[in-house]
Formats: C-alpha cells, structure tokens, sequence
C-alpha cells in the first residue's frame, strides 16, 4: 500500500532499527553512572549527540535531545523569551508556523506578552522585509519555519536571519520538515527538528541553542542535557536517530533529485487530469517530496476515504477532515482553495509506478465524491430585488461553493449572486473560486445568521 504521508512521519529507515536493535543492549544504563555499564551508555549518547550536531553544522554542547519535535519548540521558545525578558515579551512568528509554534504564541499572550503574525503571500512565503517590519524595541524572539509542512514552501530563513541579527533578536528556526535533506544556511540562533520526520524513531527532537544565544530553562530542571530536557535519556532511541540522520543526509542530494521529477510529475499532470483544480504552494521553492493540491466541489474526507480505499495514504488540510470544521491555518493565510485539499509527501523510496497508479486513481476517486454532492434543491434558492439569493446556512464545505457554481449562470453578466454561509471555510473557497472561475468577489456583508458573500457575475 503506498504510502504517501511522509511529512507527517516518514517510515522508519532501515539504519534506525538496526541502530535501535543494536544499542538496546548497550543503551539500557544510567549514561551519568561511572561504572562499566554507565560508561558504555555515555559513550552512545555522546557519539550520537556529535553525529546529530554535524549534520546541524552546530557544536555537540549546542545540541540538546528533547522527547519530541514539539517538545523542542516549546522548550526553545519559553527559554529564548525567559533569557531575555528584560529586552520585553514580543514575539514575532509566521502565519504559516507549525500549530506547536503558535500554541507557544498564544501562551505568551495569556501571560500578557505580545506576538506579531507575519503574512505569506499566495505561494506560502514570507517577505523577509515583514520581519524588518515587524521587528521592535521590546522584540525578544522571532520565530520561522524552514520549510512548510503542507504546502512544501522553503522559506528565506538565511535573509530573515541577517534582518533579526542586524537588529540584535535571535531567530529559532522549526526545521522538522527540512533538516533530513540538508542543514539550514543562514545566522539562525535556535533550531528544533524531530527524528521522525526524517526517518528516525518517534519520541526524540533536537533542540539547538547556539553559544551566546540568552537561554533561562523554564521549569523544573536536572542534571540531563544541560537542564535544558529533565529525565532519563531514550538513548537507544536517540541513537537510531542520529544514525538515520546521517544516513539519510547521505542519500539526500540523489533521492532530492528522484523525487522532485515525480513530484513535478504531480503537479503538472493533476490539472490536466482533474478539471477544477488548484495546485498550492511555491512552485520552485519547496521540499522535493511534497505537492498539494484542492479541488473545488469535493469533500476533503471524502476523498481521503475514496483514496483510501484504492490503496493510498494521503493527508487534508480541509475544514471537513478537521474536528474544528475550520480550515487548515496554512491555506487560510495563504488565501488558496481549501476544500477537497490533499497533500501527497512521499517519502525516500516511492516507486514511480505507485506514482503513475496514484494519478490513475485520482480523476475516478474524485469523480466520485463529486457525484455524491449534486446540485442544491430548487428551494435553496430566491430571489431578493436584482441578487439571485443562496442559502447554504447549516451547511459544510464544499456544499455552499457547490451551490454558488449551480446558479451563477441563472443570472445576467452583471448581476450579483449572495451566498449564505455560516461555514467558516467559506470566507476562504467562495474567494478562491472567484479567482478560479473569473468572476468577481465583492466581499462580505452582514446576515441574520452567518455572513453574506457577495458575487458579480463576469462571464
């Protein structure tokens, strides 16, 4: 069965369970004891502790192991902000961030701190300008990401970077979806990453914090891993981590290249083969193993079980396979079409036949779902002076985009179309349909219920 949700968490490569079979017999001690056994644990521990900080480009005393990728993100931004809370509590992330990111953000808040989202245009990139921008007196950290974890879009980290340094603020950046295929360039002062998305076992994280960076450890701490993460070292694990590390890292230029031709291979070939279609993302700047695609009319969960059911593992960042029925946070600051959203990542190794079957599969799985949405019931739909009127309240994604489609040619060019909808993902698709389909979005108004979205009809 392919699978093709790597950027969630690649499978575990075949250095990682040899390392993690091998050091269970060695790694099972107290590294902090003296006796013979201890020794022997210390001895892994430091080992792989160098081998992560090479592939970093970052000194072995820089390098902490934390129990998760979330784990080190929360752990470096509490302790970056507490290092330099006589500087002030502003904080400065991406709209794009990983939900680990912002959470941290929002805690700050609670605590009477202040954050400054920057904006990514419709590719998912930040202006590095913005973080100039954004930059202030009492700025104590700013936050990015490398790479985007569902769209694929690399960020200008190097430029922000040189921007946060000209002004004396340290730049944490979260590399989990980037650092498998190379270090990351630029005078960044902490970085997070997580072993599983490269490969490793789940439960290790790296957290960097450069010499010089100010760093106060929040929290209870010990004598482990500089006071930085308390409690007993998984060093079986944490060895099978740094040894995927280096063995993918090997492997990456060649399999970077492999996959970027199936990937673009996605990209080009879906809106052929799909009619409706929306690829997201930059289309130079991203990973080599991740493309994103939404399609109007469709169920994202839907389509995930359609998908499913031929053979294929692949995620959605659409409101409809949420619990929160609201869209991914990265296709709304985006602006791009979320409904029926799929993100294939492939990890190293996907065979180019699995890719060729996948986009074989596609057009039926999608004509599918597609079919199972019909037209609305005539009822739905009124008339209010000189704007035909449709009423979507009550219902979810991709239903009032559906309806808009069935009876904008039921009204003369010119004429205007309102959409109720109490969806929030509407405020995003019927926008992106707009701009897909080359009619006119007039904005918002407001409703008895829900808001009105207002259409003119241009062709």
């Amino acid at each position: 069965m392919p699978y093709f949700d790597a950027a969630s968490s690649a499978p575990l490569h075949p250095v990682a369970r040899q390392a993690l079979q091998a050091s269970l017999d060695e790694g099972w001690a107290d590294p902090a004891r003296l006796y013979r056994e201890g020794r022997r644990a210390r001895v892994l521990l430091d080992a792989a502790r160098e081998a992560a900080a090479e592939a970093v480009g970052c000194r072995p005393d820089e390098l902490t192991f934390t129990s998760s990728g979330t784990r080190a993100v929360h752990t470096g931004i509490a302790g970056a902000l507490a290092g330099r809370r006589r500087i002030g509590r502003h904080l400065i992330v991406s709209a794009v961030e990983h939900s680990s990111v912002l959470h941290s953000a929002e805690l700050l808040e609670a605590a009477g701190g202040s954050v400054t989202q920057v904006a990514v245009d419709r590719t998912g990139l930040v202006d590095p300008a913005a973080y100039g921008d954004a930059l202030r007196a009492d700025t104590a950290l700013a936050c990015l990401q490398s790479a985007n974890h569902e769209v694929g879009t690399e960020q200008p980290v190097g430029a922000v970077a040189e921007v946060c340094r000209e002004a004396g603020v340290p730049l944490l950046v979260d590399a989990a979806q980037s650092l498998g295929w190379g270090p990351v360039d630029g005078g960044w002062s902490l970085l997070t990453a997580s072993a599983h998305k490269w490969g490793g076992p789940s439960g290790v994280g790296l957290l960097v914090v450069r010499k010089g960076a100010r760093f106060a450890a929040q929290g209870p701490v010990d004598e482990r891993e500089s006071g930085r993460a308390p409690g007993f070292e998984n060093i079986p694990a944490i060895v099978a981590a740094a040894a995927s590390l280096r063995a993918v890292r090997a492997e990456a230029a060649e399999e970077a290249a492999r996959l970027r031709e199936l990937t673009d291979r996605i990209r080009a070939r879906v809106p052929r083969l799909v009619s409706d279609v929306e690829v997201v993302g930059h289309p130079v700047r991203r990973l080599p193993g991740v493309v994103t695609f939404s399609c109007l009319y469709v169920d994202g969960e839907a389509l995930l079980h359609e998908l499913d059911r031929e053979g294929f593992s692949v995620s959605s960042g659409s409101s409809c396979t949420s619990s929160t029925l609201t869209p991914s946070h990265v296709l709304r600051a985006m602006g791009v079409l979320s409904e029926g959203n799929v993100r294939v990542s492939l990890p190293s190794g996907t065979a180019e036949e699995d890719v060729e079957r996948f986009l074989a599969v596609l057009p039926g799985a999608v004509t599918a779902v597609r079919e199972k949405l019909e037209a609305p019931v005539a009822s739905d739909v009124a008339r209010e002076e000189d704007v035909l009127v449709v009423d979507s309240l009550g219902k979810r994604c991709p239903i009032p985009v559906i309806e808009l489609a069935k009876v904008i040619g039921d009204v003369p060019v010119g004429g205007l179309v309102r959409v109720l909808s109490d969806d929030e993902a509407a405020r995003l698709d019927i926008p992106a349909w707009c701009e897909m389909r080359h009619q006119e979005y007039m904005g918002e108004e407001p409703a008895d219920r829900g808001t009105a979205y207002v259409i003119r009809r241009v062709s």
